[in-house]
Parts: structure tokens; sequence; C-alpha cells
């Protein structure tokens, strides 16, 4: 029986000391379709590896399941997505501390509408095809978040703004994800990548022998998203003459391969990215006014990397795990390096961010990463970072301080240290500390 559910599909594991609990979740779990296990021996597992959707478990008992599964299992469950059942958000907060899989919380009573829509997203965190999570507690990240929650069940047109490298796409990706169409495909294309003269062929598609080079049918970005999401990035870039094209179908929902006069109709949601100033190009005559306002139904605008510095730490974690699980080695930086991390006002955003983590992982296979291992540019903004954890701290800079916020800044990077020294257990680095665990779990919720 075991065998059926691992060669199906990637199992849902179900961990729980109410015995009752676990029973009504295993069926709800398989009544969509989802292998449901109960962990009730974790020696039926010792010589299983499967590839886990997500853990459904409480805080008490996640920790035991770590503890207690077969060490070949417990990378395993570590970086395995948890779905959890938690009375309060310092459980939450003390098992994403341990986790390097994404935490999200299950509310009880269940609602199965939530309940699959939260195996679903868990499944996409296998693996090297983990996706990248729109990471952040930044109170501008947070807004997006709240944006894309309320748009992402309509089929509005969306236009997603922001510079180069802060997280269009991904922002575009969440919103397909958390929408009626996520079993429908996601289809982007680059407007400003494609020749102007290829462009419609690329959107619409073509008919055999429309064009020198048309050998055989082909079919555009549009017939590809149907039924789901088609994102056009850059559409800043995209010709006048496109444009009204463009316009046309969206209005008529209608659209023609190029070199036929068969209409076929576009059951698509658009979804539009641009780094450049929309607003300003129609007023130069650059871009059509019909279509920004066509495209413009609902604004998200992605704020820059250094309007959100305190988001660093987050994204630095969420980037590095994609690395893991790709089979590199864990990488580590010190909390000097973070601090000079948060000091560089980064031109190239998160995109330079991912650039950076890429690199260290190259140049330093051991894992660990001081302020000195870090490149010239993003040292030169933060000479001073070492401060935080030696004596030099308690010298008075000559234009003075903000006692609370540099005490502050002190503690937290004693806290970064401890974890980063106990390896993330939060108990571990609350003796280190010599707190309360309850404690340094309120100081890392409200940090």
């Amino acid at each position: 029986m075991l065998q059926e559910h691992f060669a199906s599909m990637a199992p849902v594991w179900v961990y729980h000391s109410n015995p009752e609990l676990v029973t009504d979740l295993c069926h709800r779990i398989r009544f969509l379709e989802y292998p449901a296990i109960d962990i009730d021996d974790l020696s039926a597992f010792s010589k299983q590896d499967p590839a886990l959707t997500a853990i459904i478990t409480d805080a008490d008992s996640h920790e035991a399941l770590r503890r207690n599964a077969p060490r070949h299992l417990k990378q395993l469950i570590e970086s395995t997505p948890t779905l959890l059942l938690s009375k309060t958000p310092a459980q939450r907060l003390a098992v994403a501390a341990r986790a390097s899989g994404p935490v999200w919380p299950v509310e009880m009573p269940l609602k199965r509408a939530r309940l699959a829509h939260l195996l679903s997203q868990a499944a996409q965190y296998r693996g090297c095809q983990r996706r990248q999570r729109l990471t952040g507690s930044s109170e501008s990240i947070a807004k997006v978040r709240r944006m894309i929650e309320q748009v992402a069940g309509f089929d509005t047109n969306v236009l997603v703004t922001g510079e180069s490298g802060t997280g269009k796409e991904l922002v575009a990706r969440t919103i397909h994800d958390l929408s009626s169409r996520v079993d429908q495909p996601f289809v982007p294309i680059n407007c400003g990548a494609i020749p102007e003269d290829l462009l419609e062929s690329e959107l619409f598609g073509h008919q055999k022998g429309a064009f020198t080079g048309a050998v055989s049918d082909r079919q555009g970005r549009f017939e590809l998203a149907e039924g789901g999401t088609l994102f056009l990035d850059e559409i800043g870039d995209m010709a006048m003459p496109m444009q009204v094209k463009l316009l046309r179908v969206l209005q008529e929902r209608t659209f023609q391969r190029v070199g036929s006069g068969e209409t076929r109709v576009a059951d698509v949601r658009i979804i539009a990215a641009t780094h450049r100033d929309l607003k300003a190009a129609v007023e130069r005559g650059e871009f059509r006014e019909d279509l920004y306002y066509r495209l413009n139904v609902f604004p998200i605008e992605m704020p820059a990397l250094r309007k959100r510095l305190e988001d660093i730490p987050g994204l630095l974690r969420e980037l590095i795990i994609g690395y893991e699980h790709c089979g590199k080695k864990k990488l580590r930086l010190q909390p000097c390096a973070l601090n000079a991390l948060a000091a560089y006002p980064w031109p190239g955003n998160v995109r330079e961010l991912g650039n950076l983590v890429e690199r260290l992982a190259i140049l330093h296979p051991t894992g660990v990463v001081r302020v000195d291992d870090l490149p010239d540019k993003y040292r030169a903004h933060a000479p001073n970072t070492e401060s935080l954890t030696t004596a030099a701290a308690a010298q008075l800079p000559e234009q003075g301080l903000v006692l609370k916020e540099h005490l502050k800044q002190i503690e937290r990077a004693l806290i970064d240290s401890a974890l980063e020294r106990s390896n993330g257990v939060v108990a571990r680095a609350a003796r280190m500390l010599n707190m309360r665990r309850t404690t340094l779990v309120e100081k890392l919720r409200v940090a």
C-alpha cells in the first residue's frame, strides 16, 4: 500500500499527537487527491526516501519529528514545506526558525479551499524546482502582498511597475498561483527582447506560408496561455504599431494568426510589467493612452531594494535555500557581512543580490562568508560594520547617535551570531545568550 502512495505522487505526511485530528486530516487530504500518510511509526519509512509535498503538524510534534526521524530523512524533513497547526504566532516563528523550507499556518476549523491552496503551493517547493517566494517583512512588501491577494481572484488586467531586478515577474507568478487559473499555463514574453517585425508572430502565431521562413503553422503566446495567464514583460518597449494590435485584442478578446483570416477567442488573463514611466511616455507620445488605461486597471508598484533594506536577511535566506536544494553546500553569512550588505544601495535590486549569492557560493565552498570576503564595492559602504560586535561599539561618534537604535542593532547582531553558531536552533541560541527561549522568540518576532 505504501509503495502505491510513493509511486503515484509526492505524499503528504501527517504527524500529530491527536489521533482523531490525524484521521480527519488524512481524509481531507485524500479527498483532494493527495496521498496522505499518518506517521505513527517512523521505522516503517527507514528505507523510504520520498520527495514530500508537505508535512502537516503542530509545533510540538514537528520538533519531535525532527529529533526522531531516521538520519537520512532528517534533511528531507527540515527542507520540506510545513503546514503548521499553530496556536500562537510565537510557535509558528519557532518552527520557521528551524526549518529550511517555508512554514504556512493552517487555521482551525480547517477549510477545504484553504487546504487545497496550501498543498498546491507546497508542491512547488520540491527539489530544484523550488520557486522563489515574495519575501520580506517591510511595510512596502506587505502592501504588495495585500494587493496581490485582493486582485488574484479576479481576471482584472494588472500593471506591475518598478525598477529592473525588483521581482516584477515574481509578482505576476504569485498572482497566477493564487488565482483560479493556477492549473493552467503561465506564459511570459519579453516584449523588448523580440524584434518588432517578429513580435506579432510571437504573440498571435502564424500560418504556414504567411511570410518567408514560415514553413509550418505555429501557435503564439496567446494560444499557449489559453485558460491561464499571459505575462507581457517590458510592455513599455513595444512599438506603436504593435500597441494598436494588442489594444484590439484586449478590447475584443479575439485575435488572428498572421496570414490567417480565422478569428480565435483569447481566454487569458493579462499581466503587464515595465520599468519605464508609462504615464510620462504617454505624454511624450511614445505610448498609447488608451492602451495604458486598458492595462493599468490595477497597478502594483514593486519597491526598490534600497527602500526595504530590512528585507535583505530574509531575501538572502530565500536565495541560499534555493542553492541548497540544488545540491550546493550551505552558505552562511556572518552578522557583520549582513550589516555591510544592508548599507549598500543595491542599484541592481534583488537580481544583483541573487548574483552576489551565486558568486559567494562559488568562491566560498566552505560556506562561511565574513565581511572581508565580500567584493570591494559592498565593503566600501560599511567601513565600520565590525564595530557592532566589538568593544569599538562603545565609542561615541563625533556626530552623536540615537542610543536606542544603536543598542537595538548591537542586540540584533548578537542574536544573529548566536543563531548562526547554533545552526538556527532557537533553544540553543537562547542558552548562549542566557535568556529564556520564549523571550528570544518574541525578540525575533518584532525584529
